[in-house]
């Protein structure tokens, strides 16, 4: 059971945002994947917003994820479906595989990337790579050194995620190990999408 993979072109810069609203202006940038992730939302308010998101996304042919809320995707057919190591345990994983939906899985350790290689998913998140204040630290940060030994024995595509932002992206860049870096508070300016930030960090991606 091997889930589709994300096409032929690199997932590049992958912001994740915890509002439809803010997927307009990234991908009015040139971003091209995105992933929506909500906490502490009435589940009615959260399929508003996952309605709303597929639809902008579609409009621009993006890459879209959602975070968690594996029923809801599969219900509105959404492009692809982003789990934790907790989530894969209680998702209905091929449930996901039968509707056609892509997967991403994130790893903290070298037994989780065992343990989502095994689930065979379209890429798999490494983080976090830096220390992050988006949520709250319970993985001591990955590293460069480690995101280069543990992605060069992964033959998947490789999401890096944790604590990235324009200071750093050139080290994450330079393992050539990424095929897509994540970020959250890197393309924000004041909780605002910046596309100054974005189209900055998109030329990085690019050179």
């Amino acid at each position: 059971m091997k889930f589709k993979n994300c096409g032929d072109t690199t997932l590049g810069l992958y912001p994740v945002v915890d509002d439809y609203k803010k997927l307009l202006p990234l991908y009015e940038s040139g971003v091209t994947t995105a992933q929506l992730r909500i906490k502490d939302m009435s589940i009615d308010d959260v399929e508003n917003e996952i309605i709303n998101a597929i639809e902008v996304s579609n409009r621009f042919n993006a890459r879209f994820f959602v975070n968690d809320y594996w029923q809801l995707a599969i219900k509105h057919n959404a492009y692809g479906i982003h789990l934790g190591q907790e989530d894969i345990v209680e998702a209905d994983i091929d449930a996901i595989y039968k509707a056609g939906i892509r997967l991403g899985i994130s790893t903290h350790t070298t037994d989780e990337i065992d343990i989502a290689l095994g689930i065979e998913p379209s890429y798999v998140a490494i983080g976090p790579i830096y220390e992050t204040t988006s949520k709250e630290m319970v993985y001591n940060p990955v590293g460069i050194a480690d995101l280069k030994r543990w992605g060069s024995s992964v033959d998947y595509p490789i999401v890096a995620i944790g604590g990235i932002d324009i200071d750093n992206i050139k080290t994450v860049i330079d393992t050539d190990m990424a095929d897509g870096i994540a970020m959250i508070g890197g393309v924000l300016s004041d909780g605002i999408v910046d596309k100054d930030k974005v189209k900055a960090l998109l030329e990085c991606l690019e050179v």
